[in-house]
């Protein structure tokens, strides 16, 4: 199915079902009385996380969803049915915003997670609730309020861990099929992947990681060109990026012309993004002998005068990814216990207790 990560759908809740006017008229009974019931409430709107679903395409589709509306009440002071809730499976990384007022309304970050994105009306009144000491008989009831209607926006962001930056034909393709099981499209031209791909990295038992592999990026992407610029927002979830270069270009450019290329774009279309931890990983050792290796990787190093981490791998031979995997294994659980730790110490964030002022002395 094609990867699709964004759409625009209108939700409609229920209206809220009308009250009604009865009276109570039994044979042997002197004084009758109002006893119209209340309608019943309309049925809202949830979008819920279902991690099965991947892509947004189904809502390519179906544009328009309605909840059930209230029933009208009866006699006998009987409530109408409510009606049903409206429950709308999206993908984990959906977030939702009212397009006609570009407000952010929710992030779908959890499986089964439940957000309201229109509220049901409420039920109309019948003529018993408006009985009083001077109205004994009245004719009055309320029709329901009508469901709230909204336009929506959803953008799809996926949750990876780490994210996969570099030139097309760079070899990221080929990279997550050798350390997960992922089958994405690896020819010998560019623009290979057209929409971002997923894997899960295994490294041990109950250790693992998710890594996206996003289209490449081409000088200009942040000004429209290319295609992997639309798809850089999948990659301001993680935790880790991994910027990818071919150590020997089919079409003799420069390495470092290339990683500066990415680079600048990355600043262009984010500075938050640029400011992620990034390791520079050198792919395609297999085509260079030991001294060739060695020579490029320290001309890289010294010309982009690069302080991070470094690592050299064929994603085609496998060599180097084992290593390059449980380092990153490492990474992902340090960011984890920080962030655990984070959170408790604000958990246990300093409460002041204000006294009540003394009062003071009287001198006389």
């Amino acid at each position: 199915m094609r990867f699709v990560d964004e759409a625009t759908i209108n939700v409609i809740a229920g209206d809220g079902g009308t009250g009604v006017v009865a009276f109570r008229r039994e044979k042997y009974i002197q004084f009758g009385g109002p006893n119209g019931g209340d309608g019943g409430d309309g049925g809202s709107v949830y979008l819920v996380g279902d991690h099965d679903i991947n892509t947004l395409a189904d809502f390519r589709h179906v544009r328009t969803y309605t909840a059930d509306s209230g029933i009208r009440g009866g006699g006998n002071q009987m409530t109408g049915p409510g009606g049903d809730d409206l429950f709308i499976p999206v993908p984990i990384g959906t977030l939702i915003y009212d397009d006609d007022i570009d407000e952010l309304i929710g992030d779908i970050t959890r499986h089964d997670q439940k957000i309201k994105v229109a509220q049901g009306g409420f039920h109309g009144l019948g003529n018993a609730r408006f009985k009083s000491s001077i109205n004994q008989a009245p004719r009055k009831c309320t029709p329901g309020s009508p469901g709230e209607r909204r336009n929506l926006r959803l953008e799809l962001k996926v949750l990876a861990d780490v994210g996969l930056l570099g030139l097309p034909n760079a070899g990221k393709s080929t990279f997550i099929r050798s350390v997960s099981a992922a089958r994405p499209k690896v020819a010998n031209y560019p623009f290979t992947t057209l929409f971002p791909n997923l894997g899960v990295v295994r490294v041990g038992m109950n250790q693992s990681f998710v890594i996206a592999d996003i289209p490449g990026i081409i000088e200009g992407a942040s000004e429209g060109a290319g295609l992997g610029i639309q798809f850089l927002k999948h990659l301001s979830r993680t935790r880790l990026l991994l910027h990818i270069i071919d150590m020997q270009p089919y079409d003799g450019t420069d390495p470092v012309d290339e990683a500066r290329t990415i680079v600048n774009e990355l600043n262009s279309f984010s500075p938050e993004l640029a400011g992620k931890p990034r390791w520079l990983v050198l792919n395609k050792i297999d085509l260079l002998d030991a001294e060739e290796l060695k020579t490029k990787r320290d001309e890289i190093v010294q010309q982009l005068d690069w302080q991070g981490p470094i690592y050299t791998i064929s994603a085609i031979t496998k060599d180097g990814t084992e290593n390059l995997a449980f380092d990153i294994m490492k990474q992902l659980e340090s960011a984890l216990e920080l962030e655990r730790e984070d959170q408790q110490s604000s958990d246990q964030a300093y409460d002041p207790i204000i006294e009540p002022p003394q009062e003071k002395e009287q001198t006389e």
